[in-house]
């Protein structure tokens, strides 16, 4: 009947929609957005930081993988592919602290001069790059408030004005440890291109040494080893001196005063 009544022009009652209950809708908002915002606050971030690299220099220390890429480097890998995996490895583990030098030799022993060379510089790149991204993002809002002495505020202003310039000087030079210096371009306002590209030149000279150096280590009287230890030696000699003298520029006006 009511079919009939409805294709005939009659009306039908429609049951009234059904309603959720209240409590099945309700959110906590505040205390979400509250949540959200001390997770992404400029502090919280840059404990994440200290806590990913104190984890890493924990895990270089316990388990050393510069020994791994220098003495259990697998025998199946070779070539091209194997300078691949090297170079990545390479970037972790400066991320991670190892000193450079040690995969640099480690890259001329392995692979020799040339394709060791591209790995270690590669690998270089790839390590910069990931300390800068880490320290731009979980690093820096944090950071720059606390740039407040007169030589922080010049190191930020040159690396922030002329970035590409100052990078690749610290890179051409030794002195400034390499990680110190990703994460002081990072907290500055250097872009990250012209950051890579500074690193990419700027190491390939003092790269180029250690390799030759490792790939000639089995001969430490040839000419090409002993050429390479002087090309490692003599910047390093030089970058003291430059550093001395800056010293004592740096405390004249103090002492005068």
């Amino acid at each position: 009947m009511l079919d009939a009544s409805t294709r005939s022009g009659g009306t039908a009652t429609a049951p009234p929609p059904a309603t959720a209950p209240a409590a099945a809708v309700a959110v906590p908002v505040g205390t979400a957005a509250r949540l959200v915002r001390v997770l992404m606050s400029p502090w919280s971030r840059f404990s994440l930081l200290v806590a990913l690299l104190a984890g890493a220099a924990t895990a270089v220390l316990l388990f050393e993988p510069q020994r791994l890429l220098a003495h259990g480097w697998p025998p199946q890998l070779g070539g091209a592919a194997a300078a691949l995996v090297f170079a990545v490895a390479y970037g972790l583990c400066t991320v991670a602290f190892v000193p450079r030098p040690l995969l640099n030799l480690a890259a001329g022993a392995l692979f020799g001069s040339q394709l060791g060379l591209g790995a270690a510089v590669a690998g270089t790149v790839l390590g910069a790059g990931i300390s800068f991204g880490l320290g731009r993002v979980l690093g820096q809002d944090a950071l720059r408030p606390l740039l407040r002495g007169r030589l922080l505020k010049a190191a930020d202003e040159q690396l922030s004005r002329h970035g590409f310039r100052s990078m690749l000087a610290v890179r051409l030079f030794p002195g400034v440890p390499f990680v110190a210096a990703n994460y002081c371009a990072a907290v500055s306002r250097m872009g990250i291109l012209p950051f890579l590209l500074a690193t990419a030149l700027g190491t390939i000279p003092n790269t180029a040494a250690y390799a030759v150096a490792g790939a000639r280590a089995s001969t430490p009287t040839s000419p090409a080893f002993l050429i390479a230890m002087a090309c490692i030696a003599v910047p390093a000699l030089v970058g003291a001196v430059l550093a001395w003298r800056k010293r004592h520029r740096l405390r004249g006006p103090v002492t005068g005063g």
